[in-house]
């Protein structure tokens, strides 16, 4: 039997949300609302929040951060910078991000594995090629190896070579998590 030992880096490079895109969410959404922010408690008031995975940073939310739950059209947003039409697959969701400019530092360069894996938590990885067009997908429930299982997904997802980038995506209410692109 051949035992796997965890790697500290991910063969694939986890995107969170673009600083610029965050700067235009924290004015207004992808649905065009304003944004409201409010406090993360660790009572739930005014939203259940704290320990939310945030997709500009791709860390936890902490009690006492400023934070905003805003619409995010992911794959509307890279189709606007490589011309593609998503057309139909052009989908938007509920996301956490920090609601003030400045407040975000991006993603922990000395994190290690992929952002939010919990072993058994189900996922959906999702599929598009260069159009912006669904071309397969598959659910996954994270494994104990959380890295292996991650780099096994998109191993599997990029053999295919019209495959351009991958959302992940929770199982249960279909939120964005994070992206990851052809390297």
């Amino acid at each position: 039997m051949i035992k796997h030992t965890p790697r500290s880096v991910p063969r694939y490079h986890p995107l969170p949300i673009a600083p610029a895109a965050l700067k235009e969410l924290q004015v207004a959404d992808d649905a065009g609302r304003p944004v409201v922010p409010f406090t993360a408690h660790e009572d739930g008031v005014p939203l259940a929040c704290v320990g939310s995975p945030l997709r500009c940073c791709l860390r936890s939310i902490e009690a006492g951060d400023r934070v905003a739950l805003v619409s995010y059209a992911p794959l509307r947003r890279w189709a606007a910078g490589t011309g593609a039409d998503p057309g139909a697959y052009d989908e938007q969701g509920p996301v956490f991000v920090h609601a003030e400019a400045g407040a975000c530092a991006g993603p922990d360069a000395a994190a290690e594995g992929y952002p939010f894996a919990r072993p058994g938590a189900l996922r959906t990885v999702r599929r598009y090629n260069a159009e912006g067009q669904i071309v397969g997908g598959r659910y996954f429930e994270i494994p104990q190896d959380a890295q292996r299982g991650f780099d096994d997904a998109f191993d599997e997802a990029f053999a295919d070579p019209e495959v351009a980038l991958v959302h992940v995506r929770a199982l249960e209410y279909g939120c964005f998590q994070f992206e990851v692109r052809r390297p």
